[in-house]
Order: C-alpha cells, then sequence, then structure tokens
C-alpha cells in the first residue's frame, strides 16, 4: 500500500486544533471587548449633546434668543453732547451748544436708484452745497452715474479698452481714475448733480450700518420746519433734536492748544480709526482729533444714545430708545484765560511793532509761558507767529518746536560743575578769550575777569562754563594748544544726563498729544563739547526750559508739567478725576550746589549791573532770572541770534515760573537788546500782577 503523507499532516494538525480554537476564542473577546468600549464612548458622547441641547433650549433659551435677536437687530448709535471745558476760574473755553441736524435712515428694501431720485430731491429742495468735494469725489460721482448713449448706467466702462476688461477689478478701477479729466467732470456733472452726490454719498455708504447718517448740520430752523411738515415727501429723513456743536468764546486764543472735535461727517480720523475702533466707537462718532480734546476725550466724549430700529409696513424705520446716553465729564483747566488773552495781546503788539526793524527781519515767533513750578499748574502758555503777513495764535509751538536756546542753561552747567567737583563755588577763573588750537575763539560777552560760580551765572560768563566742561574731559585750558578728549562721546554723555535731570532734552509728560523732543546734536566732537556747555549745540522746546527752571525754582524737583486740573460730573460739583501734582524726579546729587545756582539767577536781576536787564529788576517781586543770547544761521543764510529768558519769584518761596523765547529775533550784525527782558516780561509781570 502506498503511504499518504497528507494523511499523517493532517493527523500532526489535528494534534493542535484546541489551541486553535482557544486562539479564535481570544480574539472575538478582544473584539467584542473594544465593540463595546466603542459602544459606551459614543453612548456617553451622545448624552452630552444631548443634556448640551437640553440646556441650550431649556436653562439658556432666554439667552441666547436675546443674542440673536442683539445679532439681527438694527441700532441707531447718536453721540451726545460733549463735556465742556472751564478754566482755572470756571470760565467757558470750550462750551457745547444745542444744535439741529437732518439725518437719515434707510427705509427696508430701499434700492440704489430710488436712493439716487431721494438725493436728488431733497438736494434740490434744500439746497445742499458741494463746495467740499474733492476731484476725486467727483471722480466716483462720475464713475457711478455716468450713462451711455443709450441712457443705460455703464459706470464709465467705456473708459476701458476691449483688451484690458479682462483685468482685475482694481486695476480696471484705478485705469478710469487715471482717466477722468477736469473737462469730462465739467461737461457730465452740473452743480445739482453734484449736490446730489453729496446726499446720496451720505445716505448709501451707511445705509447697511448701526446708526443713522448725518446730512446736514446745524440746520436753521426754516429746514427743520420744512422737513416736518413734508416728511412724507422724503421717507428715511429726520430731524436729530439731540445733536451740537463746538463753540469756543475766546475765539482764536488758546485754540491751537484746546484742539478740534470732527464733525459726523468726518467721523473717526483715519489716522486714529484704528485706535477709537477698539474702543468701540462708531465710525461716525465725533472725536477729539487734536490738542486737548484728542487728549482728554474719554472724559470728554460722554455716553452714546442708542435706539432699536423696526420697520412698519410702509418699510419706514421706527426708533426705540434704549439708551438715553449721558453728556461727556466737564474739564477744569490750569488756564487763567483773560491773563492767557493779555499775554497773547503783548505778543501780538511786540511782533507788529517791530514789523519794521531792519535789525529783527526774521523775527516771526514768540513764546511766554507761566507755571507754578510747586504744582505743575500752566498758568498761561502764548505763542504767536508771523505768517504770510498776519500774526496767528501758536500757543502749541511752546511743546511743538524747539530752538538752541543760549546762556539759560549755564545754571545746569554751573550745578554739574560743582557736583562732580571740577570747580567749587569760591574758585574764581579768568573770564577772558580763549584760544584753543584748531577752534575759533571763544570769549564772552565782555572780558569780566575773575568770576566764581555766582558771578558766572550773574554775568553769562561763556568762559566759566568751557572750564567746567574741558575738566570733566580730564584736560585743562592751555593757551593756543589743542583740546584733546579721549571719549567725547562719554563726556556728552554725562552732560545731558545732568541737563536732563532739569528737564532739558527730555519729554516733560505735558498732558497733550504729540509733544516734541527737538533736535540734539549728533556730531559728539571736542569743539562741539565746548559750545554744548553754554547752550549752543542742543536745541529745546520752551515747555523743556520752563521745566527746566521750574526745578531750579523748587530746589531740584522736577514736576510734571499740567493743563488740566480734574474733571467733573455731569451738572455736579462733584470731582470723577483729578490730575495731582506729580513730582517726577529729584536732581541727584548736592542739592546745596542748586542754591548755589539760585543765588547766581537772583543776582543776575538785583545785583550790581542788572544783567538780567534794567526792567526785570524795576518790576520788583524779588525775581530770579537768566538770560540766553544763541547764535544761529537766520532763513536767509545770514548769522542771526535767539533771545530767552527764564526765572521765577518770589526767590525764597516761588510761586511763578516763567520762560520766554524769542527765535531769531535780532540781527547778530546789529546785535539789538534781548527782546525778552527788555519789552516782553515787563509787560507779562504787570498783567500778571494787574490781573
Amino acid at each position: 500500500m502506498i503511504r499518504n503523507p497528507f494523511r499523517e499532516l493532517d493527523a500532526k494538525n489535528m494534534l493542535h486544533s484546541s489551541d486553535l480554537l482557544k486562539k479564535q476564542n481570544d480574539y472575538q473577546k478582544i473584539v467584542n471587548k473594544r465593540l463595546n468600549i466603542t459602544t459606551a464612548i459614543i453612548v456617553f458622547v451622545f448624552i452630552c449633546i444631548s443634556a448640551r441641547l437640553i440646556d441650550i433650549q431649556v436653562r439658556q433659551k432666554d439667552d441666547y434668543a436675546n443674542k440673536l435677536e442683539n445679532y439681527t437687530l438694527k441700532k441707531q448709535v447718536i453721540s451726545t453732547p460733549r463735556g465742556q471745558m472751564l478754566d482755572r476760574n470756571h470760565k467757558l473755553v470750550a462750551q457745547t451748544v444745542s444744535s439741529m441736524s437732518i439725518v437719515y435712515y434707510p427705509t427696508e428694501d430701499i434700492s440704489a436708484d430710488e436712493q439716487w431720485k431721494l438725493a436728488e430731491k431733497f438736494a434740490k429742495q434744500f439746497d445742499v452745497s458741494s463746495e467740499d468735494l474733492t476731484f476725486r469725489d467727483l471722480q466716483d460721482a462720475y464713475i457711478t452715474l455716468h450713462t451711455d448713449e443709450q441712457g443705460i448706467n455703464d459706470h464709465a466702462n467705456h473708459l476701458i479698452k476691449d483688451n484690458e476688461r479682462s483685468l482685475g477689478d482694481d486695476q480696471i478701477y484705478q485705469l478710469k481714475l487715471e482717466r477722468i479729466t477736469q473737462d469730462m467732470i465739467d461737461t457730465e456733472l452740473n452743480n445739482l448733480t453734484r449736490s446730489s452726490w453729496v446726499v446720496y454719498n451720505s445716505m448709501e455708504v451707511h445705509s447697511q450700518s448701526s446708526h443713522s447718517r448725518v446730512i446736514l448740520e446745524n440746520v436753521d430752523e426754516d429746514k427743520v420746519a420744512y422737513l416736518i411738515e413734508h416728511k412724507s415727501d422724503f421717507p428715511g429723513f429726520d430731524v436729530d433734536f439731540s445733536s451740537w456743536r463746538r463753540e469756543y468764546p475766546y475765539g482764536a486764543t488758546f485754540r491751537d492748544v484746546l484742539g478740534q472735535v470732527t464733525t459726523s461727517k468726518q467721523g473717526l480720523p483715519s489716522e486714529l480709526m484704528q485706535y477709537y475702533t477698539a474702543k468701540g466707537y462708531e465710525m461716525n462718532a465725533r472725536v477729539g482729533k487734536s490738542g486737548l480734546e484728542q487728549q482728554y476725550e474719554s472724559l470728554l466724549s460722554g455716553t452714546s444714545k442708542v435706539s432699536t430700529i423696526k420697520y412698519d409696513e410702509s418699510g419706514t424705520a421706527i426708533f426705540s430708545e434704549v439708551n438715553a446716553g449721558k453728556k461727556g465729564y466737564d474739564l477744569q483747566l490750569t488756564i487763567d484765560i483773560d491773563l492767557q488773552q493779555k499775554i497773547d495781546n503783548i505778543l501780538k503788539s511786540t511782533l507788529e511793532k517791530n514789523a519794521d526793524n531792519k535789525n529783527r527781519p526774521e523775527m516771526d515767533k514768540l513764546f511766554v509761558s507761566l507755571m507754578n513750578p510747586n504744582t505743575g499748574e500752566i498758568y498761561a502758555m502764548s505763542g504767536m507767529l508771523r505768517s504770510e503777513g498776519e500774526i496767528i495764535n501758536y500757543a502749541s509751538g511752546n511743546y511743538l518746536e524747539g530752538y538752541v536756546p543760549g546762556s539759560i542753561v549755564k545754571g545746569a552747567t554751573v550745578y554739574m560743575g560743582l557736583n562732580e567737583g571740577v570747580v567749587t563755588k569760591n574758585e574764581y577763573i579768568t573770564d577772558a578769550p580763549m584760544k584753543i588750537q584748531g577752534t575759533p575763539q571763544i570769549a564772552s560777552y565782555h572780558n569780566y575777569g575773575a568770576v566764581n560760580a555766582v558771578t558766572a551765572l550773574q554775568k553769562s560768563s561763556n568762559v566759566y562754563m568751557v572750564h567746567i566742561a574741558m575738566r570733566l574731559a580730564g584736560s585743562k585750558y592751555v593757551a593756543n594748544a589743542p583740546f584733546y578728549i579721549n571719549d567725547a562721546s562719554a563726556v556728552f554723555k554725562k552732560m545731558r544726563n545732568y541737563y536732563s535731570m532739569f528737564g532739558l532734552g527730555v519729554l516733560t509728560g505735558l498732558d497733550v498729544p504729540n509733544e516734541q523732543l527737538a533736535y540734539t546734536g549728533s556730531t559728539e566732537n571736542a569743539g562741539n563739547l565746548l559750545y554744548f556747555s553754554f547752550g549752543q549745540y542742543d536745541q529745546y522746546t520752551p515747555i523743556q526750559i520752563l521745566q527746566y527752571a521750574s526745578t531750579v525754582a523748587t530746589r531740584g524737583k522736577k514736576v510734571q508739567p499740567r493743563l488740566v486740573s480734574g474733571a467733573y460730573g455731569v451738572n455736579s460739583n462733584s470731582l470723577v478725576y483729578t490730575n495731582e501734582t506729580n513730582v517726577l524726579s529729584t536732581v541727584s546729587g548736592d542739592l546745596t550746589n542748586l542754591d548755589t545756582v539760585r543765588e547766581g539767577f537772583r543776582t543776575c536781576v538785583n545785583g550790581a549791573g542788572s544783567y538780567c536787564g534794567s526792567k526785570i529788576a524795576a518790576a520788583g517781586h524779588n525775581i530770579a532770572a537768566k538770560t540766553g543770547t544763541a547764535e544761529v544761521t537766520g532763513k536767509d543764510g545770514k548769522a542771526s541770534t535767539n533771545a530767552s529768558l527764564i526765572g521765577f519769584w518770589p526767590y525764597e518761596k516761588p510761586e511763578v515760573s516763567f520762560v520766554c523765547s524769542a527765535p531769531t529775533s535780532s540781527n547778530a550784525s546789529g546785535l539789538q537788546a534781548n527782546i525778552c527782558s527788555e519789552e516782553i516780561m515787563p509787560a507779562v509781570i504787570q498783567a500778571y500782577y494787574g490781573k
């Protein structure tokens, strides 16, 4: 019999059949276990979803219903009257006056053609001006309104060539703008069309927004009465009786510092749009765009009035007030507006009187500021500018423009020299022309002979200051020898650190937007260092110089200047905001050295020789002061001088610090007396005490 090998193999496999069955059972258990876990997870997820749905539909039903309503509900947002500004004596300097405006909110489902016809009708009846339309506005009107020969609106597509029609929308739009000329606009857009475009653009831009659009502001009673009587002829138009306008009772006085507020048509300024929208402002909100109006927007703006909008059967919007809104807070300024006016008049008359002075051909700006050095309250900040034959208010120039100040910085230089130990109070240095190799001769206005720290300030010795700078650099003056410095930048840095402790070369913290730092020289060599020591290099703004004078007056306390003292609640005397006195820092070092500086300032006025001017000395009130004259290049390229005067009074317990700055006030060749000490400040002091 033939042996069957497969039979033996089958028999052998049968020996392990129980193991195979057992292995299959293990697989089934694993699969069943995983199915059970998956089923449990699915059931758990469905339970969670069901629970959440029940929670939403039952417990949170009202909340989500409100959210849906708020999301779909249209609202009208109108700004409430702005807070007012008052001077320190509670006189209104910026007031809010009620006015009437005509606003528009579109009726439901109105078409663009219907809106245009309505705009034409409104513009014709209410005599809307188109004077403010720019050339670009008119180009947009041309594109929107142009019709072809059949009278069909083609949006000026006739300007686009066939091979250009595949371009993108933005490119086509730019081509249209490039090809629309003034002649084309004059031919197709008559006066009524332009006026209608003003109205239509206002209606259309915000037709889907959450607020009404102001069409006309400060409307007279006749136009209001006509619209009310013929309201059915102008669906969507209405009168806003809660509108307001800004008025400034003192005209141009301090106007550039007070700032400006946008109109409803202007809305948010483009440069501030991101900032204001992040704070929740509507696009057409009236906001401060400069000066104190911008700086204190959050206090002045108040809370907007909000109404919900529903439509009746005819599609007309019906408004229901949700939030009545709240008027903005009133600001109280530190300024005395009457004193401000008097100083403005002094500066204006000074410019007028010297208009034909051949020795002052470039004197076109004057600045004066008075401050309480102990609190930082600014009593007056005046500036005048001659531009194209007209003299205009330029108070903001006190913190926007910088000038080379001259000798007024010598107080800080002397303090630095005393504190660093390179000079002592009673050490005498001979004031005589200094001849340094490679540098023009350096001298004071006169050769004053032996001077110490006090008399160097009294007589305004340039030579004394140069000796301080050279000693700081580790050098001493040798006639006709060169002056080398191993590290001029380090000495510049040390000097600027000292000056900044007084407020020179750093922002003062004045509560206005856009305070400027002025120019800092970048060529730090030995020659410039010497001129830097007596105020002939870096530039400073008048407000920085005022802070410097105040720091000397307070014996080292650098106080932040301020124009606003606080804010009051609506129709109440309750303070909601207080702008407290802020001592920014104290001058480091031995402050007894400041007594030497103060003594130098006092003797400049009251010492023998009246080096600060006889008229300042005659003004009385125990004034301490320091003059400054800086050589600069005028507009015509000829040598000119800046004149300055700083100081404080009374000497022992100062109540007022001041700065007077007169850039390019004199020809260097026909040098005139310091106009600040001889003409301006004596009159200002008299005005202050007359007040």
